[in-house]
This record gives structure tokens, sequence and C-alpha cells, in this order.
């Protein structure tokens, strides 16, 4: 399995619109469906990753535990589904209901949704407060697919983040960087910050 760390962009970005259609509902998808949160969580997942399967059921947990808090959730899928069709719409709809996602779950067809995110792998974790500024990029936890020993998956880091963003308490900065496969971009669509892993 490559290795891709997440860019790590700078606390207090902030968060780029997006218009994207929910794989499950068609409905699209934009910075305003979440305007009455007071904080927004992107995550950038594909189905086909063992990054993300290892910790796809907690990523469903994570989405019914905080379904009826003050936070927006939505996944976005970037990957060249042509080249990895485990990771098309179609497919990913049925990775939605088969886990049961209670967050709409994207599909960034172009892929200049991942781009204006410099999302760099999958997964990739963005968390906004209330003005939309970021406020959290980094890891789910220290799990990792066949770690030894095992850690067990808890999205310790993502969620300590989010109860702190909630309760409007600060946000420790010392943030470490998500692990995972890197976006699988479409061959002449890589952007600048894409290293070969």
């Amino acid at each position: 399995m490559a290795r891709t760390p997440s860019v790590m962009v700078d606390l207090g970005t902030p968060a780029p619109d997006f218009h994207l259609p929910d794989v499950v509902t068609g409905k699209m998808i934009s910075l305003d469906t979440f305007a009455d949160k007071t904080g927004l969580l992107v995550m950038f997942i594909c189905r086909h990753c063992p990054y993300v399967k290892h910790i796809q059921h907690e990523l469903a947990k994570l989405g019914r535990d905080y379904q009826d808090k003050d936070l927006g959730i939505v996944a976005i899928s970037s990957n060249d589904a042509e080249k990895y069709p485990e990771d098309s719409p179609e497919s990913l709809k049925e990775m939605a209901k088969e886990l049961g996602f209670t967050f709409p779950f994207c599909y960034d067809e172009t892929q200049a949704v991942a781009k204006a995110y410099q999302a760099a792998c999958t997964p990739d974790f963005y968390l906004f407060d209330r003005e939309r500024k970021l406020v959290y990029r980094g890891q789910f936890d220290d799990s990792r697919p066949k770690s030894d020993p095992p850690i067990p998956v808890t999205g310790k880091d993502l969620r300590a983040a989010i109860d702190a963003l909630l309760s409007g308490q600060p946000i420790s900065p010392d943030q470490r960087a998500s692990i995972g496969c890197n976006i699988k971009w479409k061959p002449g669509n890589e952007p600048d910050y894409y290293k070969a892993a």
C-alpha cells in the first residue's frame, strides 16, 4: 500500500464552496446545505482504498453519533472512476447504503473540489468552524491497516476536535497528518501539490 500524507493546509483557511450531487439522493450539496450548523466536516474518502476500509464502520458510527448535533458532515470521492470502477458513483451509493451513512456522499467527477481543498489522500479530513474557517486537518486516529500491534479504530483525534468545536473550546494546533492512498487523479489532472507515492 502506498502511503500518502495529507497536505496540512494552513489553519484558518476558508472552506472552498462546491456544488456536487449526493450519489444516494441525487440532491445537489454545497456549503449552503449546512449554513445553520456550527461546524462542518468535509471528508475525502472512497470505496476501494484499504485505509478507508480500515475505518469505514467507525466513519459510519461517527455520522450516527453526530447526526443530531450542530455539525454538518459531507463525504466526497474524487477518484478516477474509469480506472477505479469501485469508486464510481453507483458503487459509492452501494457503499453508503451498506454502511448506513447518515450524511451526503458526493462524487467529484472533475476533481476540482479535491484540488480546491488540496486533498491528497483517502481519507483526508477538514473541520471548519461557524465562519467556515479551517480548525482541524489531520488524522482520524493513530490506527492504520496492518499496524503491529493493532491499534483500535476510535476516531479519537477527529472526535476530540469536533467535541472541542461544538463546546466552544480551543482546538489543539498540534495535529498529525492523515495517511492513506493518494487520490487517483485522472491522467494529466494531477495538481501541483501531488507527489507520486
